[in-house]
């Protein structure tokens, strides 16, 4: 597909993981793509490097900025630089809650602000937010990662009624447990790695994990000129989990 061509994209987290994937397909179809990262040391060509740390607002105007000089222009946003965080509600103190925070949904907002004046400019301008299933399903020990998640997707909706009439379209994929680094680093620290991976592939009716390339695969579709009336909308990438009901295998 060249779905992309001659459109410029900046992803952000796409140094690895969703980002990474998201950022080499958008540039297989056609894209110009610049990637911002807190360590952007291993994305090579095609994709255009720019360090940005999304919890500092200069840091994030003074990369997205840049990273516009360069491609010559701004029409895609994939604003996927996220934390993750464990717990109830008892177990991160407000620090950590601020940090999350921060990174997660204040870090979007920072993205997109520096961002628009720039798709005002673009006759396809669209912004994709990764939110998760953490948004719509109550999901165990996710009580502050489930908030911002919760909060990523009403940002999407309210952003998409705001810009809608400038001709920019705002979307959200809401991913299930994908197998990224950061869930191989959370599988590690647990008990039993293998008995937790196990755990989380069964909670998906599909038996596994998604992968990146699968969400990627829905950012493009939502960020491609070709979906110009899809707006407002969470496309839920998570193998069943938020609407499947399946009877006990056996059964």
């Amino acid at each position: 597909m060249s779905d992309f061509e001659g459109l410029k994209a900046l992803v952000t987290g796409g140094a690895s993981g969703i980002g990474r994937a998201t950022a080499e397909l958008l540039a297989a179809r056609g894209a110009q793509v610049a990637v911002l990262d807190l360590d952007p040391s291993s994305v090579d060509k095609p994709l255009l490097a720019f360090r940005a740390d999304v919890t500092d607002d200069a840091s994030v105007r003074e990369a997205v900025a840049a990273a516009v000089a360069e491609l010559g222009g701004l029409d895609v946003v994939v604003n996927n630089a996220g934390i993750g965080a464990q717990g109830t509600v008892e177990d991160n103190d407000d620090a950590e809650w601020h940090r999350v925070m921060d990174v997660n949904v204040i870090g979007m907002v920072r993205v997109a602000r520096a961002a628009l004046p720039h798709l005002r400019d673009s006759t396809h301008a669209a912004i994709v937010n990764t939110c998760s299933i953490a948004a719509t399903a109550g999901l165990p020990q996710r009580a502050l990662y489930s908030a911002t998640k919760g909060a990523v997707y009403s940002l999407t909706l309210a952003m998409a009624a705001d810009h809608v009439r400038e001709g920019i379209r705002v979307n959200c994929v809401n991913p299930g447990t994908v197998d990224t680094p950061w869930v191989g680093r959370l599988l590690s620290r647990a008990p039993d790695p293998a008995a937790e991976r196990a755990a989380l592939e069964a909670r998906q009716p599909t038996g596994r994990l998604v992968s990146a390339a699968e969400v990627a695969g829905a950012v493009a579709y939502l960020a491609s000129p070709l979906s110009g009336a899809t707006t407002g909308t969470a496309l839920a990438v998570d193998g069943g989990m938020q609407g499947l009901r399946l009877r006990p295998v056996g059964r």
